[in-house]
């Protein structure tokens, strides 16, 4: 009987742990998403202040911005499989925090946004965590499915406010919170179970004397894509579709809500999660191009069209069609974008490397949220209001009137993304991002398991 290759072995045990794992995020993101909508609710319910709703989302990206450095930093030094774990019991304890003060009836507005934040930096450690590790698990050649198959994490969380609403009225904030404390759990028990790669390689005494201090460990990853000729510049571009996709998330619910409601609203909202997760299956069985930069510049074009054509009518079936087009690309993007950074930098500095594109990511999406209700609701809607400065012009084509001037923000940026797609693929910088050397395989142990290091 013929035994089975060893490097086959290993390759299907590592893939089976990255399932489990996902399957574990997957959970715990879940019931976060979820949990966050209904307090967005609660907390514009109580107060009617659309500013206060939207400063939860700030706070959130704000505070995974500030972490996001040490992250990376944790990441390539400290135990991989016990950072999972620990931001797990933190963000678990914030939420009991948070189900005392609601079983105690004394939770206020304020009390919100700390939690929030708390909440922010374990995802933003859990994440840096999960995407340095990954590599280790997954063969390279299905690096980039793997990679796509993680953002279903971001469909989750899309898709979460038509759960949010059922479940809100069906078993109240505090069951919602209980469902979110025992996801906690599901994915600490599965990080326990499981033998994961811990870091990269042991630093060696050299490269312990080389560290110079806490700064330099926190913009390591900034000089490691500085190094690296385009690197640097596809993380503007990932910047620059994530701003759009911020802009897009925050002023969809507005554009919708002017010609349909609520109910229509959470249906439409859970078809471009479910848009989005058929990018992630799909990219999880194709695996994207051979040439990852390619796939980069083809679906931001493809993106920008879809958020342009948000545009052509007040049409619920319009948009039924349109948000799932445009988030299915954002897992080909952003997969691409992350396979290329965990194979084209080094190991012992991917974690610092993933935590600055969680950065850029971050505060791409900040600035969208900071930006997009005012820039909507000063600037233009009143343009393409009947009698406005853009009524005669612009109006005669997309129309005026309420939502309009929204739907003249997605125009401009679906342009802007077709714009910076054909830059990228112009780009020779860009386009030879896929032949710089990998540098995944150029340390001597790829990972060490806990028992591994036990031993050693």
């Amino acid at each position: 009987m013929a035994q089975r290759d060893p490097g086959t072995r290993e390759a299907g045990e590592g893939l089976g742990r990255f399932v489990a794992i996902w399957l574990g995020q997957i959970v715990s993101l879940a019931g976060t998403a979820i949990t966050g909508f209904v307090l967005g609710v609660w907390v514009y319910q109580l107060t009617g202040s659309a500013t206060q709703f939207s400063l939860i989302m700030l706070v959130e990206a704000v505070a995974a911005i500030a972490v996001a450095p040490l992250a990376g930093a944790v990441a390539d030094r400290l135990d991989r499989r016990m950072t999972l774990i620990a931001s797990d019991v933190v963000a678990a304890v914030a939420t009991g925090v948070l189900l005392v003060l609601v079983n105690a009836g004394d939770l206020q507005v304020w009390q919100v946004y700390p939690i929030t934040a708390v909440t922010a930096m374990c995802s933003t450690f859990r994440m840096v965590t999960f995407t340095t590790m990954l590599p280790l698990l997954v063969p390279e050649q299905h690096l980039s499915r793997a990679n796509g198959l993680a953002q279903a994490g971001m469909a989750v969380q899309i898709a979460a406010p038509l759960a949010a609403g059922g479940l809100l009225a069906t078993i109240g904030l505090r069951g919602v919170v209980l469902i979110d404390l025992a996801t906690y759990g599901v994915a600490v028990a599965i990080t326990l179970a499981l033998s994961l790669p811990t870091r990269a390689t042991r630093p060696t005494p050299v490269e312990a004397a080389e560290r110079a201090g806490a700064l330099a460990e926190l913009r390591g990853g900034w000089t490691e894509l500085a190094s690296r000729r385009g690197l640097l510049t596809l993380l503007v571009v990932l910047g620059a579709f994530d701003f759009a996709f911020g802009l897009a998330g925050v002023l969809v619910q507005p554009l919708i809500l002017t010609f349909t409601g609520p109910a229509t609203l959470g249906v439409l909202m859970f078809a471009g999660g479910a848009g989005m997760l058929l990018g992630s299956l799909a990219m999880s069985v194709w695996g994207g191009p051979k040439r990852r930069v390619t796939g980069v510049s083809g679906f931001l074009a493809i993106g920008g069209v879809a958020l342009a054509a948000h545009s052509l009518s007040p049409s619920p079936l319009l948009i039924g069609i349109l948000a799932p087009a445009f988030l299915f690309t954002l897992p080909v993007i952003t997969g691409c974008t992350m396979s290329l950074l965990q194979t084209k930098v080094a190991p012992n500095t991917l974690g610092r490397v993933m935590a600055s594109a969680r950065m850029v990511s971050q505060g791409a999406t900040a600035l969208a949220f900071a930006i997009a209700g005012p820039l909507a609701d000063q600037v233009f809607e009143p343009m393409l209001a009947p009698g406005g400065a853009l009524a005669d012009s612009v109006g005669a084509m997309i129309g005026t009137g309420p939502g309009r001037g929204i739907a003249l923000v997605f125009v401009i940026t679906g342009a802007v993304l077709v714009g910076l797609a054909a830059l990228a693929a112009a780009s020779p910088t860009l386009r030879g991002i896929d032949d710089l050397p990998d540098l995944l395989h150029s340390t001597e142990v790829k990972g060490e398991t806990d028992a591994e290091l036990a031993a050693g």
